[in-house]
């Protein structure tokens, strides 16, 4: 990742990458369309494309994967997260970073509950494995989320946990039914956690998604919490009274600096492709409130570099 491409920005030149981008690939859509035989009985892989009138991915991950080296060569970000959106789909990310490693980093999603004998040997590729407690039904202080943090310590990897309020986006699109538990959202049930696992990497996305408060708390007792600042934030509607996102940037860097935030999209199908007005309003935000170049160089690229690389 020695040669960086680079985008505009306020501050001219900036090296972006973009930590929070989902890997939608071919596996993901069968898992998904079996997984709603029950609620959509007869809905076909093409029905489902041309219901949500996305492109639908080809069936190597290595030609997805250059699908986007070329997205993200357009719009200047030099390297990126690639998340894999179903348990059992990490296969997918692992080839395709094999095929363009200067590029991006494996996240996957992983269902503790699931576990039997440890993670999946896939995983040896991965460097981020992500929690989605609500959608499974578990606590992150359950003892079925040991072995992923006890991985992530032995491995040097880090652990993504989605927070907060949890809407998945082509589900609703396809009329499918998300029977999460917000119970097990609260970023405070990862205080003990971060702090059993000091050198593991915990990142909260979507600044908590709704649980901004708690997550700003979280960042402040435990030096090793993440805040990604992905998506259009809509979580903001629930704050108390008009909330920009110039404040929420004003806040997190009060309170965990600069140097614990992790730019990032949600960016994840075609023709949409990368997300570029979620950088266009951040930088903006950052920008007006006077952030520095340094900072922003940060921000935008090198905090997760930093902790993903090594």
């Amino acid at each position: 990742m020695t040669d960086r491409i680079t985008r505009s920005s306020p501050w001219g030149p900036l090296a972006v990458a973009d930590a929070h981008l989902h890997f939608f690939s071919h596996h993901f859509f069968t898992t998904l369309i079996s997984s709603a035989a029950s609620q959509k009985p007869g809905l076909t892989l093409e029905a489902a494309g041309a219901h949500l009138g996305w492109q639908l991915p080809p069936h190597e991950p290595e030609k997805l994967a250059e699908i986007w080296v070329h997205e993200l060569n357009r719009h200047g970000v030099f390297a990126s997260a690639l998340i894999a959106s179903v348990p059992g789909d990490e296969g997918s990310v692992a080839s395709a970073v094999r095929a363009y490693p200067d590029r991006f980093f494996a996240y996957a999603m992983i269902n503790p509950r699931a576990l039997t004998d440890g993670l999946p040997a896939a995983f040896s590729d991965v460097r981020v494995a992500c929690l989605f407690p609500a959608m499974h039904g578990y606590s992150v202080q359950d003892e079925c989320v040991r072995p992923v943090f006890e991985w992530a310590q032995s491995q040097k990897r880090a652990v993504f946990v989605h927070c907060g309020v949890l809407s998945v986006g082509i589900r609703k699109k396809l009329g499918l039914s998300s029977p999460f538990d917000m119970r097990f959202s609260n970023p405070i049930d990862l205080h003990a956690v971060a702090l059993r696992y000091p050198e593991v990497p915990v990142i909260v996305p979507h600044f908590g998604a709704g649980y901004f408060r708690e997550s700003l708390m979280l960042a402040d007792q435990c030096s090793n919490i993440y805040l990604d600042t992905s998506s259009s934030n809509h979580w903001m509607r629930y704050q108390p009274g008009p909330v920009t996102l110039r404040e929420v940037f004003r806040h997190a860097l009060d309170v965990a600096g600069p140097k614990r935030l992790l730019f990032g999209t949600d960016s994840s199908f075609f023709p949409r492709g990368w997300h570029h007005t979620i950088f266009e309003d951040q930088a903006k935000a950052l920008y007006e409130i006077g952030t520095s170049e340094a900072d922003a160089r940060a921000i935008f690229g090198e905090n997760l570099v930093r902790i993903l690389a090594a």
